[in-house]
This record gives C-alpha cells, structure tokens and sequence, in this order.
C-alpha cells in the first residue's frame, strides 16, 4: 500500500553557467546556460521518501517556469500518493486541464515544462515507494494499470486505450529475456559531447579522438549557421571518425523549408544518417516535404525534443514527417504523456532515439529508452539514445556509460535527484556561483 499524502512542493532556479565555455551551443542557441526547475515533494509518510522532478530549460525564463510551478502545486499539495498513482490520467488532467492555466497552454510552453516537473516528481516518489529504479516499475506493471496512467483524448484516431493495451500484452512476450539483454549489455548512446557548434578544430579533433578510443561509434554533427563551415566540421569529422561509423547531423531549427532541403543535399556526401530539426519544430508538413526530399539520398527527418505534446506526435506520425522520433523526458508532460507516444510509435513503426543532455535529461531518459525496448518495440534496430557528457556529477545517481551504452540504473526513484551543495551553489541568482560571476561582471544578475 503507498502511504503519505503530500504536504509541500519546493522549486528551485538551478542555472549552470555553460555558456562560458559554448557548451551546449547550436545554430540557434549561441549561448546557453543550462538549468532546472527543480522540485522536491515531501509526505507526512513515516518513511521520509521524498520526490525529486525537473524540467530543462537554457538559462533566462528559468525563473517562469518556476512561477508556473508554484501555480499548479495548488492541485499537488494536500493530494494522498495514492489516489493519485491509482487514479493517474485522472490527476494528469487536473494538471493539464486546469480552467485558467489552461488558456496559456494548453499543454505546451512554460506550463507544460512546469507539468512536466510536477509529474516527473510524483514518479521519481512512486517509484521510491515500490523501491524499484522507474524502468523496472514500468516494465513489470500491468498492461491495463499503465493504460490507466496515459490521457487518449485527442489521439483515438492514431491510437485507442484497446490497441496500447495489446502493444503491452504482446510486449511481455520475451520481456524477461530483453531485460536481461539489457542489464548485459545496455541501451546503445551516440554522443553530441564532440562537435557543439561553438568548439575549435583542435577541441573537435580531441573530443572525437577521445570519443573513438572510449569505443564510441555514432556521432552527431551541429550544423546550420554558416554552409561552408559545416562542409569544413563535417570533412573533418566523418575524417576522423571514418567511414564505417555513423554521423548525424542537427540544425536546431535554423532553416526554411527548401533552404534545409538545399543544405542537406550539399553536405549528402558525408553520408548522415539524418537531419535533426531541420526547420521549425512546429511545421509538421514541412518536415514532411523535407522527408520525402531526402529520402533518395537515405537521409531521414529526426525531430521532437521541441514537440509540444502527443498532439503534435500523432499528427507528426500521420504526415509521415519523421524517420526518427525524439522524445524528451521533460519537454512532454513526463512519463504519463511519453507512455502515449512510445505507443504511437510502435504502432506506426518509427523508431525512437531519444533526446538527451542538458541537466538532468540522459537521467531521466534512459528510463523511458530501457522501458521502450524491454516493453514497447521490442527492437533495437536503427534506435540509439542521445549522451551528452556534461553536468552529471551534481546528480546522486549519475548515469553510467559503458562501452558507449547505458547501463539500466538500479537505484528506486526516477535518477533525478540532485545533490544538495550543487542545488545551493548553483541556484540563481544567490548561489555562490553566480554571485561570484555576477561581482566578476561575467553574467548579468
């Protein structure tokens, strides 16, 4: 039995000052500071657990997020565990359905990140509860208890609540033998961490060597702000890594629709795999005129680390617009929300590689990723998972990376606990950090 009702819900602006050294950067976000929303729930339990979430943000709007955290806590607080888990799309519509909060989503922008904050939480408590680490909560509970957990409403058409609960009563067939295969070997990564768009030649040329020796062998390229320089990073990049291993390549939004088309066509030779986010993440036809552009060169569309919602997913899905589905543990409204998607996904047979990075997102992803495979598809094949090496070290139960593949936590809660001298030094703007760049005259207050 889950026992304890919730008696408080604290937020902190945790900023980490990435952008002094172009961590992070992309075509479109030059100057990165990656930070957290970052929330911990507390019970009147007996046991002490308490409930840690966050969503990603890139530094400035930080501080909105939180104040559409204190917003939606008035639906949190007072709540009995519970009722919540037993009752999950009923507490995921209060949150998402609310009369007035609603009219500045719905369901995307600041109030869906603050969503997704709030529920990644609840789940992280829940899964303390049953101490089991998130994946191994998800992968051994009943088909129709996670149906019950995941909100339909405006995707019958792609997906019914009777079709996902075959997918899961057809997943637990092998189930016991893929995760094992898992705790073996791992869910296969690719790493962003070499080729930021603001590194040098000499940075780039390292971090791939480095990369290599580790026994990495997907890489993805930034791209998108200047042609010829992306020729110059891709010649250098496919040379080092060669031609057997696989690059991607990611514009972050930065092109029109025939303008992405054109720039693709001219780095084709460097043969990658896909394009990431090649135009505005809300055109959903135009990745889809993209896609068929590029499909005679066997270059797909990967998108979705901006996706809104399982809306957006499903329409994404119908249009044929993506060849890679991306989702993100905090850009959709946690796991109840990324359930639906996953589902989708194996119904239209896209495969998902996961967005990661950030704060805190390789933590919580690979939860979802290892649930996806044991439970879900079923199937490794053209599916890998974002790694970013930063920023790991201020979580209590960091990743872990072996042989360029994540290894399944096993630590109960959903690995989004952050350790408290980090949240102290780096919350913004009194932690010691920024008071000290902000007397150096290296950040603005």
């Amino acid at each position: 039995m889950i026992t304890g009702t919730i008696t408080s819900l604290h937020v902190t602006d945790v900023r980490f000052p990435t952008s002094l050294d172009q961590h992070g950067s992309d075509a479109m976000h030059t100057d990165p500071d990656y930070s957290a929303a970052y929330i911990v729930i507390e019970t009147d339990a007996a046991d002490g657990l308490k409930g840690h979430g966050l969503t990603f943000t890139l530094g400035k709007g930080t501080e909105i997020v939180v104040c559409a955290v204190r917003a939606l806590s008035r639906h949190v607080i007072g709540k009995a565990l519970g009722d919540i888990v037993n009752n999950f799309r009923d507490f995921y519509r209060q949150l998402t359905s609310d009369g007035q909060l609603r009219w500045i989503g719905p369901e995307k922008g600041a109030v869906q990140l603050a969503t997704a904050a709030v529920l990644n939480a609840v789940w992280d408590l829940w899964a303390k509860k049953e101490k089991k680490p998130l994946w191994k909560l998800l992968v051994d509970m009943d088909p129709h208890q996670l149906v019950s957990c995941i909100d339909f409403r405006y995707i019958t058409d792609a997906l019914t609540e009777e079709e996902a609960l075959e997918i899961l009563q057809n997943g637990k067939q092998g189930q016991r033998d893929r995760e094992e295969h898992m705790l073996r070997s791992g869910y296969p990564a690719y790493t962003t961490s070499c080729a930021w768009l603001g590194y040098s030649d000499e940075q780039l040329k390292k971090l791939c060597s480095d990369a290599l020796k580790e026994g990495w062998t997907r890489f993805k390229v930034k791209v998108g702000a200047d042609l010829k320089d992306d020729i110059r990073r891709c010649e250098l990049i496919r040379g080092m890594i060669g031609p057997d291993n696989i690059m991607m390549l990611d514009a972050n939004q930065r092109w029109d629709v025939q303008e992405a088309i054109s720039w693709v066509k001219d780095l084709a030779k460097y043969k990658p795999l896909w394009i990431e986010e090649p135009t505005s993440p809300d055109d959903i036809l135009g990745h889809a005129t993209i896609s068929k552009a590029l499909s005679p060169l066997n270059i797909g569309v990967a998108t979705g680390e901006q996706c809104h919602n399982r809306v957006m997913f499903k329409q994404f899905l119908q249009a044929n617009a993506l060849q890679y589905l991306q989702i993100d543990s905090c850009r959709l409204g946690s796991v109840n929300e990324n359930l639906s998607v996953l589902l989708m996904s194996k119904k239209f047979n896209v495969p998902v590689c996961p967005h990661a990075g950030g704060v805190g997102l390789c933590e919580l992803v690979q939860h979802l990723i290892l649930f996806d495979y044991i439970s879900v598809s079923g199937s490794l094949d053209n599916r890998m998972c974002e790694y970013v090496d930063h920023l790991h070290e201020h979580f209590m139960y960091p990743v872990i990376i072996s042989r360029a593949a994540y290894m399944p936590p096993k630590d109960p809660g959903y690995s989004t606990e952050m350790k408290d001298e980090s949240v102290l030094q780096y919350q913004f703007p009194d932690g010691e950090i920024w008071q000290k760049l902000i007397l150096e005259k290296k950040v603005e207050a």
